[in-house]
């Protein structure tokens, strides 16, 4: 069996003037199971959404993206969504008097869902393996979250199931 390792490829030409950057590698998980929780005021993991990366150098960014199919209890406010990386909150609010910091938030009393999305540009500054992972919070602990299945969720087809995944690549900018 053969191999080739390579660190970079570039076009035989080289780069088109001021080009740079580049996709080290990519790691992505996919959520295809469900996940609900009673609501909690501290963070708590959303089971099977995060990945674990190891840069090859300190100074590459991590693109971080997510796609969550989502649904909150409750009449008013909702669940909030939180990016993670180890144990620190990344690509959250500003701070806001009393407000809750939150990367997306989840709207209360959505039966059906919503799909929430996001993207992050990182710097982790490390070539130690980083945990990516997504949270969720509801600071007024009245909205119940579910992940890929509508609230109700009765066994008839009017009910869906479905997937969410969170995916993160190391670049170099």
């Amino acid at each position: 069996m053969s191999q080739l390792k390579v660190n970079s490829i570039v076009p035989v030409g080289g780069l088109p003037s001021g080009a740079s950057g580049g996709i080290i590698q990519i790691v992505s998980t996919t959520k295809t199971d469900t996940f609900s929780a009673t609501s909690t005021s501290t963070a708590a993991d959303i089971t099977g959404m995060s990945v674990t990366i190891t840069p090859s150098s300190n100074s590459n960014k991590v693109f971080v993206m997510y796609s969550v199919h989502v649904s909150a209890d409750g009449n008013y406010g909702g669940q909030g969504l939180i990016l993670v990386r180890g144990s620190t909150e990344i690509a959250i609010g500003d701070a806001a008097g009393s407000r809750p910091r939150v990367t997306s938030l989840v709207k209360g009393n959505e039966a059906y869902g919503n799909v929430l999305s996001q993207h992050f540009l990182d710097s982790p500054a490390t070539t130690s393996a980083t945990t990516y992972k997504l949270q969720h919070r509801d600071s007024s602990t009245d909205n119940p979250i579910y992940i890929n299945r509508n609230r109700t969720d009765s066994n008839n087809t009017g009910y869906v199931r479905t997937s969410s995944s969170i995916t993160v690549m190391e670049v170099t900018v």
